[in-house]
């Protein structure tokens, strides 16, 4: 049996996660086969390494080499450089990948890979949420949770799309980091009920849940648009439904990303965000950089929060 080397539960070791021989991939009719350079770390995928068991394969972003073109003739050729993600059951953390043609894209030359390794939960996330919230110039839209990787690639393409835009940052010393990434003004602590002086806002983007998500809520205006992506506070929410009755109008949407892909592709938005970094105008937020044989810290810093931005880990360290 051919093998190669990925990250998989162990229970036995610190953070749960080590490097362990398994079987080569075999892709199908519509999957390239990825010699993958550089990973990145989402807070869910690590979250379930903590609950998952024996020998589960997370990961869901990937950076690499194509070595092997999908049998269909679709997507990148053999010896382009690329960006993707697997889908919900996740593996992409190994030193080969089977990944769809539909969720890989080629990545620029000046674009590195542990630049591109961002891009595919936070940065499509990001876009995504966006997106619902239609034409942005000169609206108003508040993004909660703004240190996380989604919440920085958020306030940069928000700022691109010509909104008035507002973030949140729990620790005073983030606070710069949030600005620039594009927010207008930054509500500090747990509280945002300060950032009604700053609203009513045409967009909403939520990933703490909880209090926060409430608050939110009450600082819609008519016919505006509250994205609910995550619950990094408490997935339980007590609302006034009055706000949503008197104000009217008020969508709330649970972006959930596998179930976006349903309805459109990740290559080209993967492309379109790639080529951005290229161009300099979207800052891949990377604040750590390790060897995938650190995998387990990382992931513990990371549930921890011991950082903002992006955790990638290199194969070839």
């Amino acid at each position: 049996m051919n093998s190669i080397r990925a990250i998989v539960v162990d229970p036995s070791v610190t953070g749960r996660l080590a490097i362990n021989e398994v079987e080569s991939p075999k892709a199908g009719p519509s999957e390239a086969l990825v010699e993958v350079q550089a990973i990145s770390l989402n807070r869910g995928e690590v979250r379930d390494v903590m609950e998952a068991k024996a020998g589960w394969r997370p990961g869901w972003d990937l950076a690499g080499t194509v070595i092997k073109q999908a049998a269909n003739g679709t997507g990148p050729k053999v010896g382009s450089r690329v960006v993707g993600m697997v889908h919900v059951h996740g593996g992409a953390w190994a030193e080969q990948v089977a990944v769809p043609t539909n969720m890989l894209a080629e990545i620029p030359t000046n674009v590195s890979f542990a630049q591109a390794a961002t891009l595919p939960v936070a940065g499509l996330t990001a876009l995504y949420a966006l997106d619902k919230g239609g034409l942005l110039l000169h609206k108003r839209v508040l993004i909660t949770g703004s240190t996380g990787g989604v919440g920085l690639f958020a306030h940069q393409l928000a700022r691109h799309s010509g909104a008035y835009v507002v973030g949140t940052a729990r620790n005073v010393r983030n606070e710069a980091i949030v600005r620039e990434a594009g927010a207008d003004e930054v509500i500090m602590g747990d509280d945002i009920s300060s950032a009604r002086a700053h609203g009513p806002y045409h967009l909403i983007i939520d990933s703490v849940g909880g209090k926060t998500l409430a608050s939110a809520i009450s600082l819609l205006a008519k016919g505006a648009t509250c994205i609910i992506m995550g619950w990094s506070a408490s997935d339980e929410v007590t609302i006034d439904i009055k706000d949503l009755i008197t104000t009217g109008g008020i969508t709330l949407y649970g972006l959930n990303m596998f179930e976006e892909f349903n309805h459109r592709d990740g290559s080209e938005d993967l492309a379109r965000l790639a080529q951005m970094v290229a161009e300099q105008k979207l800052h891949t937020p990377i604040e750590v950089e390790a060897s995938w044989h650190e995998i387990g810290n990382v992931a513990q810093r990371l549930l921890q929060r011991q950082f903002t931005g992006k955790a990638v880990l290199h194969l070839n360290r």
